[in-house]
């Protein structure tokens, strides 16, 4: 049977970076029948989240659990093995070769799309520096693009402003899916590397995610539906 053609709206990830489930369950019912897929990081995943994306899932919603995860071999491969039996959609670790090449053989099988944390969008140049590194942020991202590539990983994720850089390094089928988007006129927040859906489409974004600006406007489900004309529009 041929696959359903992906449309932007499969690719338009809202952040559920909320306190509690209660917020979480008001945001995604505003948000019903205009977002299916929906990212969960740590402010909601220690409070009862885990629970709430095991529920999402099983009714059909797409899941982007963002756990960066980090550890020693077997532990990252026992948490993605966990993961994988959640029916979560997306899962992100960070792209060290080690700890993808046990990843990708842990999740083997299973549908889910192991994505790479290069450098967070939070960080500039000095922060890289800062935590050690001898690369720039770009330099880093596209090192540790071709590192996924050659273990194996479902995708990447990366500030907008490197995804065409990436896209060339990763090929037409790995996602690229880049946070810090912020559509015209919205505050940046704590990003420094961020660009406008357009923008992120146009540089070879397969998914963007969104936060604050859609979660945080008064009317969220307007401002989602605006996102996803700008994301069409590119």
């Amino acid at each position: 049977m041929q696959e359903r053609a992906i449309t932007m709206q499969d690719r338009l990830i809202v952040g559920l970076d909320v306190p509690t489930l209660k917020d979480a369950e008001k945001v995604v019912r505003e948000l019903d029948g205009v977002v299916s897929f929906y990212k969960i990081g740590y402010q909601l995943a220690f409070a009862g989240g885990l629970d709430f994306a095991r529920e999402l899932a099983s009714g059909g919603t797409r899941i982007f659990l963002d756990m960066k995860l980090l550890d020693i071999d077997n532990t990252v491969a026992k948490g993605v093995e966990a993961i994988a039996r959640m029916g979560m959609t997306m899962l992100t670790l960070h792209a060290y070769p080690k700890t993808m090449k046990a990843a990708v053989e842990a999740a083997r099988g299973s549908d889910l799309c192991l994505l790479g944390v290069t450098v967070l969008t939070s960080m500039d140049e000095q922060d890289v520096i800062d935590a050690g590194y001898e690369h720039d942020p770009h330099t880093l991202v596209l090192r540790r693009s071709e590192q996924a590539l050659h273990a194996g990983m479902g995708g990447i994720v990366c500030s907008a402003e490197e995804a065409e850089a990436v896209r060339r390094i990763v090929g037409p089928n790995m996602a690229v899916v880049t946070p810090g988007i912020r559509p015209k006129g919205s505050d940046h927040g704590d990003q420094k590397r961020v660009v406008t859906p357009a923008q992120a489409i146009r540089n070879g974004s397969s998914h963007l995610v969104v936060g604050r600006p859609i979660v945080g406007a008064p009317d969220r489900r307007a401002v989602a539906e605006a996102i996803l004309d700008e994301m069409r529009s590119a």
